[in-house]
């Protein structure tokens, strides 16, 4: 049911509704997974819910990703976010984070009567490939693919470091980095790794997805999972060369004719950086987020 509705929504805004975390949860669901599917009098489905424990076990939360049929409306919407709420209540309240890939005005409608905030907007970004430059490293600067075990504690402080305040990237444990390494797309040769005479100063970690993620091309994507550059590192152009060696292998070991990577709108720094090589943005996406109490009266 959920695979058939985020169908049709691909193929009516050509793009997915459902996110990665939702699609990996509901294929392999978590004990205190919660969907909630509202139907129409002849139980045709109008749109599901899912929300699932965030795996970044520092900042505990509920995340999940809401799908509409295309004649559902705001009041499916709202019967949807507040199945969720419902849920939330009963297991004893806690934070909850919806997101909508791109934006969705019936979701938003529903999302800010229903008590919700807009928490934050990301931008999905694309890049034809191969770009025309090559990474320039900085002096004194070495390059090679991360290895399982040896470089975990060495990446976590780092990553922590670099996304001090990202809400999702900015609070990785070793679990976290264990559960992503056990994913089927993972390939530490696509895991770059740039090394200094003080250790590690910033990586580029990338991701193939082989099936159609973009809807106007068929071909494998290669995204920029995540980046990130040490705060004591950061303004001498390493940042710069990691994403431009981070598409060069995406091109040229993987084959990929698109680049892709997910952005943050506030990162005004990092959009200037990304338009400048060729980036351009294809897609917004939204979070809306709630604290819920055990007593859903209290919520706020």
């Amino acid at each position: 049911m959920a695979r058939a509705l985020d169908t049709a929504h691909r193929a009516t805004h050509g793009h997915e509704a459902l996110n990665a975390a939702t699609i990996a949860d509901l294929e392999n669901p978590s004990p205190a997974s919660v969907s909630v599917v509202a139907f129409d009098p002849d139980d045709r489905p109008l749109g599901l819910a899912h929300m699932a424990p965030h795996d970044t076990l520092q900042a505990p939360r509920l995340a999940g990703s809401i799908v509409l049929a295309s004649d559902a409306g705001p009041v499916v919407a709202h019967r949807l976010l507040d199945g969720l709420v419902t849920a939330c209540a009963d297991a004893g309240g806690g934070r909850i984070v919806v997101w909508t890939q791109g934006t969705d005005d019936d979701v938003d409608r529903a999302a800010m009567a229903d008590g919700f905030t807009r928490e934050r907007e990301q931008l999905q970004m694309t890049v034809a490939l191969p770009i025309d430059e090559s990474p320039r490293w900085p002096i004194g600067v070495t390059v090679r693919a991360f290895v399982p075990d040896l470089d975990d504690d060495a990446w976590l402080a780092v990553n922590n470091r670099a996304f001090a305040n990202h809400p999702d990237q900015g609070s990785w444990v070793a679990d976290t980095l264990a559960r992503r390494r056990r994913e089927p797309w993972f390939d530490p040769a696509g895991f770059l790794l740039a090394f200094d005479a003080r250790g590690l100063a910033g990586f580029c970690w990338t991701k193939v997805h082989q099936h159609a993620v973009l809807g106007d091309t068929p071909d494998p994507v290669g995204e920029i999972f995540v980046i990130g550059v040490d705060p004591d590192h950061q303004g001498g152009g390493l940042g710069r060369a990691l994403v431009v060696g981070g598409l060069d292998h995406l091109v040229r070991v993987r084959g990929c004719p698109t680049g892709m990577l997910y952005l943050a709108a506030r990162n005004t720094a990092a959009l200037a950086l990304y338009r400048s090589l060729g980036f351009h943005v294809r897609r917004t996406d939204r979070a809306y987020a709630i604290e819920v109490a055990a007593d859903r009266r209290a919520r706020s």
